[in-house]
């Protein structure tokens, strides 16, 4: 393992920002600010349940994660059309370029524009283009996973992958996500081993609100190559050992934990204990716009709170990249420019 040496705290933001970071665990919806919520109610004629921009921004007031989710869907219906598909990824791009990401793997629900009639080709090629855009314009490289909401039915999980599969080019994986509690991994079984036959890389939510028993299930019956959140694996001290031997990653969401009571303040996130665990952590933002932070901001407060070091900065970036769906090639490229960013941040005695 690389060793940081001799960065001063005070230029330890600095190097949060300016390192390359691949962000694993962003829902494109919940990068929809309230600004174009509203741009795009106005462009498409739908009527919010909010006054004004403000007034929807207050309404961010969560107690848990049904209680966003209720708001998230209502913002989710003014995306009608490909060029609002594609205008929200584009928004998110601008503001992952500012904060150095170089690769984003973009989950994306269906279901729910799918169950309000719009069709999945309007959902799939306006995120499609934007992804290819911004490698173009941003240099960033980006992919798209499809997720199944758990709180529907298996049957309507199938029915969603068979209307997806004509655009399988489009998306690399399959995910699941949306109300945890009650809806156990397992409830999708077949889904995921048909998704598996497919040669989709498989990825999972569980342990945000669920128990650590949904990590299992999510690795044993779902096969999963990595867990969305898993901060209740702490709790579990047998799952820890499995998480660290098989280097299994977590793609936790500090600000999305704080925001949905997982945890009463950042500084009783358990980041730090799972890194010092030796589990493979990354960190991300989940959905940046109800959750009061991009993966900059995430960085930059949960070091804060934590008072994690410049060691940690780099082993959590290098994670980001070991977990990413990417060729071998592609991610030593990235290791390598990981390391010459943090070199470049060292002092060195003259």
């Amino acid at each position: 393992m690389f060793k940081v040496h001799a960065i001063p705290a005070k230029r330890l933001p600095a190097l949060l920002k300016a390192m390359p970071k691949a962000e694993l665990h962003i829902h494109i919806e919940g990068s929809l600010e309230p600004e174009l919520i509203f741009a795009l109610a106005q462009r498409n004629q739908v009527s919010l349940p909010y006054a004004s921009v403000d007034a929807l921004r207050a309404a961010y007031a969560f107690t848990n994660l049904q209680s966003f989710l209720d708001i998230y869907y209502a913002g989710a219906s003014v995306l009608l059309h490909e060029q609002d598909f594609y205008d929200m990824a584009w928004a998110y791009f601008e503001r992952a370029a500012a904060d150095h990401v170089v690769h984003a793997e973009l989950f994306f629900d269906p279901q729910t524009h799918t169950e309000r009639g719009v069709p999945m080709q309007t959902v799939v090629h306006g995120l499609y283009r934007a992804c290819q855009d911004a490698r173009t314009h941003w240099g960033i490289d980006a992919s798209l996973i499809l997720c199944f909401l758990r709180h529907l039915s298996e049957e309507a999980a199938l029915e969603t992958l068979e209307q997806a599969l004509p655009f399988r080019d489009c998306f690399i994986g399959v995910g699941l996500d949306s109300s945890e509690v009650g809806h156990p991994p397992e409830k999708f079984a077949r889904v995921f081993a048909r998704c598996k036959e497919l040669g989709l890389h498989l990825v999972a939510h569980a342990g945000e609100e669920g128990p650590p028993s949904y990590i299992w299930s999510a690795l044993d019956v779902l096969g999963v190559q990595r867990i969305d959140h898993g901060v209740q694996a702490l709790k579990d001290e047998r799952l820890m050992h499995r998480l660290v031997a098989e280097r299994v990653p977590l793609t936790v969401c500090p600000l999305s934990n704080l925001k949905l009571r997982v945890f009463d303040t950042l500084a009783d996130h358990n980041l730090g204990k799972m890194l010092d665990a030796g589990v493979c952590v990354t960190l991300n933002s989940d959905d940046p716009a109800y959750f009061g932070g991009y993966i900059g901001d995430n960085f930059v407060q949960t070091f804060e709170a934590l008072n994690l070091t410049a060691q940690q900065a780099y082993v959590l970036a290098r994670n980001s990249f070991e977990a990413s769906f990417v060729s071998t090639q592609q991610r030593e490229k990235w290791l390598h420019e990981l390391k010459l960013c943090v070199e470049s941040f060292v002092e060195h005695d003259d």
